[in-house]
């Protein structure tokens, strides 16, 4: 399974390594502006590269949209059943919220996606690619954790609650 995982994630690096070549790119709508292409509904289609969806399985997805200026990357986070899709709808409207702590974090995910990322050429030209790379990498491998560890302390709660509750009849 952790073979399935690499190859994953070390197709997700390729393929954001070759979308993040960004360059400034003003909009040629708006004089004296700099809109992110990809965010642009009914832009210019010249500007925008095809996208790419890297699915690990039909409920594990990456969708990575290029432009000139601009990728998008969301997330479709694995929900194998109710708690778990409860739990990741949580703690990503959580991360959403504090947005700004992030910088390259969308407030609101792409629909269909649970968490979306948003990488201008600005953002190129104060961090580094691979460090931005990187962070998404380790996002995509430890929000599986994150989620698996919150359901196993629900579960563990929930055998607690239950066993006291169950007392008060054998009592």
């Amino acid at each position: 399974m952790a073979n399935a995982l690499k190859s994953y994630l070390d197709c997700v690096n390729k393929t954001l390594d070759a979308a993040l070549c960004l360059r400034n790119f003003p909009s040629q709508n708006v004089e004296r502006h700099n809109k992110p292409e990809v965010e642009i509904k009914g832009g210019n289609k010249e500007l925008l590269l095809n996208p790419v969806i890297i699915a690990r399985t039909e409920n594990e997805r990456v969708f990575i949209e290029s432009s000139v200026n601009s990728v998008r990357v969301s997330i479709k986070i694995k929900q194998q059943d109710e708690l778990e899709s409860i739990l990741c709808h949580k703690f990503t409207r959580f991360l959403m919220q504090r947005s700004e702590q992030f910088v390259i974090m969308r407030r609101k995910a792409v629909e269909g996606y649970d968490i979306s990322f948003l990488i201008t050429h600005a953002h190129l030209e104060k961090l580094w690619k691979h460090k931005l790379i990187d962070f998404i990498i380790q996002f995509l491998d430890e929000i599986d954790k994150e989620i698996s560890a919150m359901k196993i302390a629900v579960n563990a709660r929930a055998r607690v609650v239950a066993s006291e509750f169950m007392k008060q009849f054998s009592a």
